[in-house]
């Protein structure tokens, strides 16, 4: 058969599980071991060997496959890996967001670019990888939950660490069109939670307002946030340069003439520099239990402050030497390095000694959009890099 026709064959194919894969609806906090089995089916019939980790429910569940070399290792394991959680679909869809529909030279569908698209590559290449004579392992590295501030990754890599697998060239398929991604900012997620007493509005003096208090604690975030304005690197890489926070919302209150008893706030901060994370938290932590926690007790000895961690995402950070680049940049022959204002998976692999790179198909710009679609041609790309993994991975 010509290499023409194994081309199409192989991209028909990578079209046909990324149909699939959307059709799972793995929305971020929902079971997704459907998905899990499907894919580690997949490579099991390949050879590959497979491991699991949980959540506490064992209901959300991160993959992690090999397909052993067939040669001495003489080069570093490749991790390719992808999330496999997408965001809630909104309402206002040209078509069903859960099923794969293809109009001209784009693929429709929620995950198709973020990042189902990647996975789907992955999977596609994995029986040629399988029968290749490769002196490299191939591991496939699939987790749940990264969009709600990566709580899959981290018991995954707990898994590494114990298994010694701390070494090899990760590449995390998040859409960047194909170009490097070399570095990005931290993402630390929280909501804090305000219990008050409860009154009658005519008698504010009453009661202890939530609401109130919760407000309160906002106005520090924001004076706190231009702190972090003050404190940006003179080097900095990224736009904006310092360490940004955003309140998400504030949710509290039953009626106009009672006083709230109960609120919460949801906020995030993006450090540059893992410090200023530290100072953040250490600030705010620091007001709520000597400034406004003592003035809510005065008039109820219950009253409470109480901050959630949702996710606390390490920064991914530009090494001056990076295999994992340096790969990337011998097989697409691009040279440049950018960076993301988003989060993913990157730092947590680069933070056990796996040189890491974020790297694959498809545009941010469509993420989490209404209608989100992949370009079929980023997919012929990926796979383009893929075959040029297993080129790079055959003793001459």
């Amino acid at each position: 058969m010509s290499t023409e026709n194994n081309s199409k064959l192989l991209f028909d194919n990578s079209v046909k599980i990324l149909t699939d894969l959307i059709g799972f609806k793995t929305i971020s906090g929902e079971d997704n071991s459907s998905l899990i089995d499907y894919c580690d089916n997949i490579l099991k019939k390949l050879g590959a060997t497979s491991f699991r980790t949980y959540d506490d429910e064992k209901k959300r569940v991160n993959l992690f496959a090999t397909l052993k070399s067939k040669n001495s290792n003489t080069k570093k394991s490749i991790i390719l890996s992808g999330h496999t959680d997408v965001v809630p679909v909104s309402k206002g869809w040209s078509s069903d967001p859960f099923t794969a529909t293809v109009k001209g030279d784009k693929l429709y569908g929620r995950g198709s670019c973020d990042m189902k698209g990647f996975i789907a590559c992955a999977l596609a290449y994995a029986p040629i990888f399988s029968k290749s004579n490769l002196n490299r392992d191939i591991h496939f590295s699939f987790t749940f939950d990264e969009e709600t501030a990566c709580q899959g990754a981290p018991i995954l890599i707990e898994e590494l660490k114990k298994r010694n697998i701390k070494d090899g060239i990760c590449i995390i398929g998040e859409p960047t069109n194909m170009k490097i991604i070399d570095a990005h900012k931290g993402c630390y997620e929280y909501t804090t939670y305000f219990k008050g007493l409860a009154g009658h509005s005519s008698a504010p003096h009453k009661g202890v307002s939530a609401v109130e208090y919760a407000s309160r604690y906002v106005n520090k975030l924001i004076e706190l946030r231009e702190k972090l304005r003050e404190r940006a690197p003179k080097d900095s890489i990224f736009d904006p340069p310092h360490s940004t926070l955003s309140i998400g919302g504030i949710f509290g209150g039953i009626a106009h003439n009672v006083i709230a008893d109960k609120c919460h706030v949801n906020w995030e901060t993006r450090p540059v520099v893992k410090e200023d994370g530290v100072f953040l938290n250490q600030e705010i932590d620091k007001y709520a239990n000597e400034v406004l926690l003592p003035d809510m007790k005065k008039i109820f000895t219950n009253a409470s402050i109480e901050k959630n961690i949702i996710g606390e995402i390490v920064g991914f950070d530009r090494e001056d030497k990076s295999d994992a680049c340096e790969l990337i940049s011998s097989l697409t022959g691009d040279n440049s390095r950018q960076v993301v204002s988003f989060g993913t998976e990157a730092g947590l692999f680069q933070e056990i000694g796996i040189s890491t790179v974020v790297c694959g198909p498809g545009s941010i710009e469509q993420a989490h959009k209404i209608d989100e679609f992949i370009v079929l041609d980023e997919l012929k790309k990926c796979l383009d890099l893929l075959d040029g993994i297993k080129k790079n991975s055959i003793p001459n």
